[in-house]
C-alpha cells in the first residue's frame, strides 16, 4: 500500500487531464449551467414584459428534455410498434431511428440568439434590400385576440426573405417557429435557424414514424400556446402565382384544437415584393420542370457579401418595395361555433383566399402586367397604374396618386438596369430574352385584376 509507483510522465498527465474533466462534469459544470439556465429565465421573464405574446415554457424546454418528451409520447411508441411490424425491425432499433428523427426535429431555442442577433440581422438586412412597409394590418382586432390562444401566421412563399422579413415586423409580437425545408440543413444554417426555434421538415418523406414524429411535435408546440408561420404552399413560387397549399401542417395543428382547451387562431399573411432575389433561379426552374435549384450555398454567400459592402460604402439602393399585409383572422373557436367544420382541405381554402386577396399590388408587378400587352410609355404607365387606385379599392397598393409618379420612375430604373425592358424612342417593352421574368411578378397580382388585364401564362 506504501510501495512506490512509477509512472510515466505523459500517463500521468493522461490521469490528472480525466481527473479535472470528471470533477468538472460532476461539480463544476451543473453549478454553471445552473447559474446560467437561472440568468436565462430572468432576461426571458423580463423580455416577456415587452412582448405581445410572452415565450411559451414548452419553446424554453432543454431541448433534451423535449426530445424525451416526444419520443416518449403515446402516439409515438405506437407508432414505433407498428413500424417494427410492417418492416420487420426490432422495436429498440425503430425506437433509436424515431429518435434520431426527434433530434433532427426538435429546435434548441435560445433567446439570446432570437432577440440579439436574429432581430437585428433580420431588421438590418430587410431594410438594406428593401423599402419594408406594413399595408392592411387591424391593430384593433389583432389586440382583441385572447393572449391565451395559440398564433399561427399562414404565409404565402415568394421568398426565403420571407423569413427575414416576417422576423422583423412581428419582433414585438413574440418569438416566432417555423417550418424549414431540407435547404436550412446545411452548417452553419443549421445551427443557426435551430436556435432561432425553426425545425425541420422532410417535405416529400412518405415514412409513416417520422410523419407522426413530425406530427406530435407540432401537436405538442401548438397544444402549448408557442407562435408558429406556416407557408402552406409548401415551397417557393415558381412562376410567381400563388400555389395550391398542401394540408400537412395544417392538418396536425387543426387536429391539436381542443374545444375545452386553448384556441388556436391563424393569421392570413400576404407579402409581395418588387424584386424577389432568387426569381431567375426559381423561373429556370419552372422551365426545366423540375424543382431544383442550381444556386449553391457559396454563391449566395457571395451575393449577400457584395451587398453588405455596397451598403457599407454606401452605394447599395434598396430593391424597391417590400410590403406585408395582414388579412382578418381566423379562430377555430369562432369557426366551429358559426357551425364550420375543422378539416384541413376547407381551412386551406379559406386561408389562401384571404391571403390572395391581401397580396399588395406593387409598382414592378403592375409595370410588368401592362408591359406584357403592349409597349407603354411613362405617361401611359402612370395613368393605366392608376386606374388600379380607383378600380381596386379594395386591395392594398404599395404606392399612392401623390408618389406614383416617383415610385413609376425607380420602378422603370431598376427594370432597366436588369435588362428585363428595352427603353423605345417614347416607350418601354418587355425584352424578349427575359420576359419570362415580367412574367413571373405579373402573375403575382394576376388574380386581383380583372380577366382582359391579366398576362398571358
Amino acid at each position: 500500500m506504501t510501495s512506490t509507483v512509477e509512472l510515466p510522465l505523459w500517463l500521468f498527465l493522461l490521469i490528472l487531464l480525466f481527473a479535472a474533466v470528471t470533477a468538472a462534469s460532476h461539480l463544476l459544470f451543473p453549478s454553471v449551467r445552473w447559474f446560467l439556465r437561472r440568468r436565462m429565465e430572468r432576461a426571458v421573464s423580463k423580455l416577456n414584459q415587452r412582448l405581445a405574446r410572452p415565450i411559451e415554457p414548452f419553446k424554453l424546454l432543454r431541448r433534451h428534455d423535449a426530445i424525451q418528451r416526444l419520443v416518449y409520447d403515446p402516439e409515438v411508441s405506437k407508432a414505433i410498434v407498428e413500424h417494427s411490424r410492417e418492416t420487420g425491425e426490432r422495436e429498440d432499433v425503430a425506437f433509436e431511428r424515431a429518435k434520431r428523427y426527434a433530434r433532427e426535429i426538435v429546435p434548441s431555442f435560445s433567446a439570446f440568439t432570437y432577440f440579439s442577433i436574429g432581430i437585428r440581422a433580420a431588421r438590418w438586412l430587410s431594410k438594406a434590400l428593401y423599402n419594408v412597409r406594413v399595408g392592411q394590418f387591424d391593430e384593433e382586432e389583432f389586440r382583441s385576440i385572447d393572449r391565451e390562444s395559440t398564433l399561427v401566421f399562414v404565409i404565402n412563399h415568394r421568398s426565403n426573405m420571407d423569413y427575414v422579413l416576417v422576423t422583423y415586423l412581428a419582433a414585438k409580437q413574440s418569438a416566432l417557429s417555423y417550418a424549414v425545408g431540407e435547404w436550412a440543413r446545411i452548417w452553419p444554417l443549421s445551427w443557426l435557424i435551430k436556435s432561432m426555434g425553426a425545425y425541420f421538415v422532410r417535405r416529400r418523406s412518405r415514412n409513416a414514424l417520422y410523419r407522426k414524429v413530425m406530427e406530435r411535435y407540432v401537436q405538442m408546440a401548438t397544444q402549448a400556446g408557442v407562435a408558429q408561420a406556416i407557408f402552406p404552399e409548401g415551397g417557393l413560387s415558381l412562376n410567381g402565382a400563388p400555389a395550391a397549399p398542401k394540408l400537412g401542417l395544417l392538418q396536425y395543428i387543426s387536429k391539436a384544437y381542443d374545444p375545452d382547451g386553448r384556441d388556436i387562431v391563424f393569421v392570413p399573411v400576404a407579402l409581395n415584393y418588387d424584386r424577389v432575389l432568387e426569381d431567375t433561379i426559381l423561373v429556370a426552374a419552372d422551365r426545366s420542370g423540375e424543382r431544383r435549384f442550381r444556386a449553391r450555398l457559396w454563391e449566395i454567400a457571395g451575393f449577400l457579401g457584395r451587398q453588405v459592402w455596397r451598403k457599407l460604402r454606401g452605394r447599395l439602393k434598396p430593391f424597391g418595395n417590400a410590403v406585408v399585409n395582414f388579412g382578418k383572422p381566423l379562430s377555430l373557436r369562432d369557426f366551429q361555433a358559426q357551425g364550420g367544420a375543422i378539416d384541413a382541405e376547407g381551412l386551406a381554402s379559406i386561408l389562401m383566399g384571404r391571403i390572395a386577396q391581401a397580396v399588395p399590388i406593387l409598382p414592378i408587378p403592375a409595370i410588368a402586367t401592362c408591359l406584357l400587352h403592349r409597349p407603354y410609355s411613362r405617361e401611359e404607365l402612370i395613368s393605366a397604374i392608376g386606374l388600379l387606385l380607383k378600380s381596386e379599392p379594395g386591395a392594398d397598393i404599395g404606392f399612392t396618386p401623390e408618389t406614383l409618379p416617383a415610385e413609376i420612375d425607380g420602378a422603370l430604373e431598376q427594370l432597366l438596369g436588369r435588362d428585363l425592358i428595352l427603353q423605345q424612342t417614347e416607350s418601354y417593352a418587355p425584352n424578349p430574352e427575359r420576359i419570362d421574368i415580367l412574367r413571373f411578378y405579373a402573375n403575382s397580382i394576376q388574380h386581383l385584376l380583372p380577366g382582359d388585364a391579366a398576362p398571358a401564362s
